[in-house]
């Protein structure tokens, strides 16, 4: 249950600035749905594992939750206080891993994790999850993923993060992610449940070639100059199969919650 970390040499703090500033985050409703459910709640204590820039743990502050940012990465943590400042939070922000956090036991409401769950030694996140709710807390895992369909954006960039990067091992997702169920029920999270729900992220031609370069397969892994061609053939791409500026894409919001007996 290793993460896939171990398929690919990755670092994310190459790609902060890109990330913070044109990877959509996780949507309004999806802190609508967790609201409904009665997952979010203010006051609540969460603590949101690989936090990158914020994106989950500022929807949660927004509904009045106190908020801890976990990261490895000290160039994402910036990221994240800069765009906390901008949206009016001043976020706490750990460095760290999530799978030995280090933090006291039955510290927390809520643990959450958003679109790095693939990246942990899933096993012993899940354990330090656990030790890290108080007892009826819930585990909160998120994606929001974009989507291949055939002849569309999302596919041609995937075969072209490909032929650029042979390493890359994430295309051709439907947004679902079972396998996390499986990682809840051994560590011992009880009551799981699953929603997913489609919603389209309207993208300009500037802002998707800066998306892509915030990805795994290219500005986190690929040195330099490998980015500048691959943006330069991401371009042309564009320019030729894709002439409308700007492109709706379509993404999948996926979220597992789980009880802490």
């Amino acid at each position: 249950m290793a993460g896939l970390d171990a398929v690919m040499d990755v670092n994310f703090g190459l790609t902060a600035a890109d990330y913070g500033r044109f990877r959509a985050g996780f949507p309004a409703s999806l802190f609508v749905r967790l609201e409904a459910e009665g997952v979010i709640e203010p006051g609540l204590r969460v603590l949101d594992l690989g936090t990158g820039t914020g994106s989950l743990g500022r929807g949660f502050a927004r509904r009045g939750c106190a908020v801890v940012g976990l990261d490895l990465s000290p160039d994402m943590i910036a990221e994240a206080r800069a765009l906390d400042a901008a949206a009016g939070f001043a976020g706490a922000y750990l460095a760290g891993s999530a799978n030995r956090v280090g933090l006291a036991s039955e510290a927390f409401d809520t643990v959450a994790a958003g679109q790095c769950w693939h990246w942990f030694d899933r096993a012993a996140a899940a354990g330090e999850a656990r030790r890290l709710l108080k007892p009826g807390g819930r585990l909160v895992i998120a994606h929001f993923d974009w989507i291949p369909l055939p002849g569309n954006l999302v596919e041609a960039t995937e075969s072209l993060i490909r032929e650029h990067n042979p390493d890359w091992a994430f295309g051709g997702g439907n947004g679902l992610h079972p396998d996390w169920l499986a990682d809840a029920a051994m560590a011992g999270f009880e009551g799981l449940e699953t929603f997913s729900f489609d919603e389209a992220v309207t993208y300009s031609h500037e802002a998707w070639r800066g998306r892509i370069r915030a990805s795994a397969g290219v500005g986190a892994s690929l040195p330099p100059a490998c980015v500048a061609a691959f943006d330069s053939a991401l371009a042309a791409v564009l320019a030729e199969r894709f002439p409308d500026d700007p492109q709706a894409v379509p993404h999948r919001v996926f979220c597992m919650t789980a009880w802490a007996p």
